[in-house]
Order: structure tokens, then C-alpha cells, then sequence
């Protein structure tokens, strides 16, 4: 069994003398790990950072195997990333949510166009928006998408305020009413696109997407939302 495809870093951990294994988020092939014979080197190490862009050969004997990746960069992300705080720690989340909530081995090109799209907008202002939106796609791709056109209640499609905990819908302001208590705030840059007002407008935008991911594809596998995410809204909340 053999292909060849692009593939970005989600995690690398060693394994034996030298060797590593990694998970990528490849193309065609979705989520898929395999080992790096030597991945641990002083030469090669760089190679295999979460985030990092690569072309690799995966082959194994049977198909059921974790066989063998070999690959080159193509795309040094993490490197890029490494002077500033938030870019860092929003590239960790960005792996560490990927690596733990999409299946092995199933394709999910969507998830990979995503994920490239935040990677080629760090550095700018609006990466954090990207990578809100990217939960977003997550939650899509797993079943659980959201619906943040118009009011569940009115089918209005101005003044959205808020989504239902239960439905994942959205509810506009004037339809909440006495029950805003128990809906969760949608942040205007998410309902009417743009740039969030502020940290404060953004980290509701995180909270909104948290809420779900844990509900629907963490809390059913008895497994917590990644610390590397909540260590990414600490370094926004400075």
C-alpha cells in the first residue's frame, strides 16, 4: 500500500530511537498517522512542527498498518508563528482540536482547505476570525453545524443576538425576549461578517463554538476540549 499527498502537522510525538510518530491532517487521506524512521533528528525535527505544511509518501505492507511517512516541507507555519503569542497559541489549538476531534483515516478536503486558510492568514489582522470560523466548519463537517442565518423563532435575518443551546440556532433580539437568560450571545462579526469590535467580541465568538464542540463531539467520548484551546483564549484574554 502506498500514496503520496500534502499533509499539515497536528501532532509529533518520538517513538523508539530517533523515530517519531506523526499525525497529519492530509488532503485526500483525512487524519492519518503514520512513523517517521529518524523524525527525531536535529535535521529533521524541524520538519515534522505542528502546522507545518508537507509532502509526504506514506506506504505500508497492509493497509490496516501505521506504516512509514517520508516527506519534505513545503510551507514552514510554525516557524512563522513562533514570535508572537497568540499567533502560537491559536496554531496549537488549531492541531491539538483537529488531531483530537476528526476521525482517522476518513477524508475531509474541507477541513484541509480550512485549516491552509488560517495558516496562509497568520500575520494578519483577521486570522482570529478565520480560526473561529474554522470550529465552525468543524462542527459542520462532524454533523453539528450551525445555523447563524436567521431567527429560529421569526425567520428574521437582521438583529441576531443570540443561539439556542439546544437547537444551534440563531435567535434574533427581539424574539428572545424574558428567555435571553438562557441563550448564548452570537457576536455580530459571526452573524454579519467583518472583524470583532474587540478581545471581548471575539472570545464570545470562541465561547459560542466551545459550547458545541464539547457537547457534541467531546462530552459523547468522555473527553475534554483540548488544553492547548483554552490556553490559546487565556493568551487573548491578556
Amino acid at each position: 500500500m502506498e500514496w503520496t499527498d500534502q499533509g499539515i502537522v497536528l501532532s509529533a510525538r518520538p517513538h523508539g530511537e530517533g523515530g517519531m510518530i506523526v499525525a497529519l491532517l492530509t488532503h485526500a487521506h483525512g487524519r492519518h498517522a503514520g512513523f517517521v524512521p529518524g523524525g527525531g533528528s536535529r535535521r529533521a525535527r524541524p520538519v515534522w512542527l505542528p502546522g507545518n505544511l508537507v509532502e509526504v509518501n506514506w506506504r505500508a505492507r497492509l493497509s490496516e498498518q501505521l506504516g512509514n511517512y517520508a516527506g519534505e516541507l513545503r510551507e514552514a507555519h510554525a516557524a512563522r508563528a513562533l514570535d508572537d503569542a497568540a499567533q502560537l497559541a491559536g496554531l496549537s489549538a488549531a492541531c491539538a482540536l483537529l488531531d483530537a476531534a476528526l476521525p482517522e483515516r476518513e477524508p475531509h478536503p474541507a477541513m484541509f482547505d480550512g485549516f491552509s486558510a488560517l495558516l496562509g492568514a497568520l500575520g494578519h489582522p483577521g486570522w482570529p476570525v478565520i480560526y473561529v470560523r474554522l470550529e465552525l466548519g468543524l462542527l459542520q463537517e462532524l454533523g453539528f453545524g450551525l445555523d447563524l442565518t436567521k431567527c429560529a423563532a421569526t425567520g428574521a435575518t437582521e438583529d441576531l443576538a443570540y443561539v439556542s443551546p439546544k437547537t444551534g440556532r440563531a435567535v434574533s433580539r427581539a424574539a428572545a425576549g424574558p428567555y435571553k437568560e438562557k441563550l448564548i450571545e452570537l457576536p455580530a462579526f459571526l452573524s454579519t461578517g467583518g472583524l470583532p469590535a474587540d478581545n471581548a467580541e471575539l472570545l464570545k465568538g470562541l465561547d459560542l463554538t466551545g459550547y458545541f464542540l464539547e457537547r457534541h463531539v467531546f462530552w459523547p467520548h468522555n473527553k475534554p476540549l483540548p488544553a492547548a484551546r483554552a490556553r490559546f483564549m487565556e493568551t487573548l484574554q491578556r
